[in-house]
């Protein structure tokens, strides 16, 4: 029960913070604020000390922390299915302290209907938490759906100066990539039922299904798209620019922080493990898309001159690491992809709050009207230094252990993919240092007055500093918590008719 607490404090807080504007317009502030502070607090205490262990057939899905089912819909097989294990657990993290820096971030932005956008906020939240705890096919569907809603709000009512634009188109990928994936889970479930005589959309009982050849890859594909279109991976990236562009800073840390790593999740959870033996079989080519991003959004990158654009484009970048890691398949790989998660998610949040808080300030995001304001903003050009060589890859922080592990693992798999997607690393100091060229090196403009970041700016970047840091010189801790989870999802890629292919790449996809 305590899954479905920590999502009802989120949808209960949203409701909450939406009436309280009516009170007075800075209590919807404090309200999101106390909400996701209880969330995690709540997340942290309730954690169970032991792990129990489902066993499932081919394989074990676990150990896994906590496991609540509660009969919804029996008729169609449907039931309130939620499991938590160290990687739901590490994303959970993650998504409620991203929460509380998306709160920080808009805390002077938003004036228009500040109740409503804090409530938007949250329930997106809550909707990204139930993507990552739901093991019911049909409701994590559902969650997923959730949480498009609440961020098309947030980009199309608080968004800039093209804000319909980039909020349908936001839409149209993500909501038609996810009716894919439905006619896939119903697809894999109506097999289910033939093979055993009974109608269920558990991930337990979906795995090891075996479909016919033409209708597997179908199947696949429908679950593979949906999951890169969100990542996102090159081709299906053209809808994260825009989004980012223009989305209040808020929106923007979400984004990069939290909805992007749900693509990531579904590969690792369900696109993969669903179908090991197909999933080795489109290895190269998932490979080749994410070398692919891993340079095309660095180039891009380099070509922007709007400061949101730069760094939206960097992240297609960096999630093309994820995408190789998740489809090399071995141990390292994988830590990588994990690894890259998270601190991608920080650094690009970190990135995405500094990009808001100049526009904020400035009334523009072209970098070549910025020039030399490190020396108006000292605190400002620190921070943002520190964030650019986070995200360059500077060893000692956490993007550098991501993106080495990952590496790694992809030697051993394809030593020729592994050279193109290293140059990404060169790419990326590229961009980076050329972002604090432009906007903060250079002679500022005397007439031009801006405020350096305040007391609740710093203590946000400085808790994704110490961060990062921290995942950079001890990232054993969430290794560990991650690694569990890791082997029991090899286990189940080895169970099935794939595991003689695997046994002779050494484990590997």
């Amino acid at each position: 029960m305590n899954m479905i607490v920590l999502i009802v404090i989120l949808l209960v807080g949203g409701m909450l913070a939406w009436q309280f504007e009516k009170l007075n317009p800075n209590l919807p502030r404090w309200t999101a604020l106390a909400t996701v502070t209880a969330a995690l607090l709540f997340l942290l205490a309730t954690v169970p000390a032991e792990p129990i262990q489902l066993m499932t057939e081919p394989g074990q899905a676990g150990p896994w922390l906590a496991h609540l089912k509660l009969a919804w819909m029996p008729r169609f097989g449907i039931s309130l299915e939620l499991a938590m294990d160290g990687l739901s657990l590490l994303l959970l993290v993650l998504t409620l302290a991203l929460g509380l820096i998306a709160i920080a971030s808009s805390w002077s932005e938003i004036d228009f209907k500040p109740g409503l956008f804090q409530a938007n906020l949250l329930w997106t939240l809550a909707g990204v938490c139930g993507v990552f705890l739901a093991v019911d096919m049909f409701l994590f569907f559902l969650f997923w759906e959730v949480m498009l809603i609440p961020m098309y709000l947030l980009i199309a009512i608080w968004g800039h100066e093209n804000k319909s634009y980039a909020a349908m188109k936001f839409f149209i990928f993500t909501q038609a990539s996810g009716l894919l994936m439905l006619l896939a889970i119903v697809v894999l479930a109506w097999q289910g039922m033939a093979v055993s005589g009974q109608l269920s959309f558990s991930y337990f009982d979906l795995l090891g299904v075996s479909l016919d050849s033409r209708l597997g890859w179908l199947t696949m594909l429908g679950f593979f798209l949906a999951f890169t279109v969100k990542l996102p991976a090159f081709p299906f990236h053209t809808w994260l620019p825009d989004a980012h562009t223009q989305a209040p800073t808020a929106g923007s840390v979400l984004l990069a922080g939290i909805l992007l790593k749900t693509g990531a999740y579904g590969l690792l959870r369900f696109c993969i493990p669903l179908f090991p033996e197909l999933s080795m079989q489109f290895a190269p080519v998932a490979m080749g898309l994410g070398a692919a991003g891993v340079i095309y959004g660095a180039v891009l990158a380099f070509a922007q001159t709007d400061f949101k654009r730069l760094v939206a484009y960097s992240s297609v970048s960096h999630m093309g690491f994820v995408l190789l890691g998740l489809y090399a398949w071995n141990q390292l790989a994988l830590q990588g992809a994990v690894m890259q998660m998270v601190a991608h998610g920080v650094s690009t949040a970190a990135l995405f709050m500094l990009a808001g808080a100049l526009q904020h300030r400035l009334h523009t995001r072209d970098m070549g009207r910025m020039g030399g304001l490190w020396h108006q903003a000292p605190r400002m050009g620190a921070c943002a230094m520190f964030f650019a060589v986070a995200s360059l890859g500077l060893p000692g922080l956490g993007n550098f252990v991501a993106e080495f592990l990952v590496l790694l693992g992809l030697f051993a798999v394809h030593p020729w993919l592994t050279v193109i997607a290293a140059l990404g690393l060169i790419t990326a100091a590229i961009y980076s240092l050329w972002l604090m060229q432009q906007a903060f090196q250079g002679h500022p403009d005397e007439q031009r007055e801006m405020a350096d970041f305040d007391v609740r700016e710093m203590a946000a970047m400085a808790a994704m500093i110490v961060a990062l840091i921290w995942l950079g010189l001890y990232p054993q801790p969430v290794l560990d918590l991650a690694q569990p989870v890791l082997d029991s999802l090899q286990a189940i890629t080895r169970g099935d008719s794939a595991a003689a292919a695997l046994a002779t790449t050494g484990g590997r996809l």
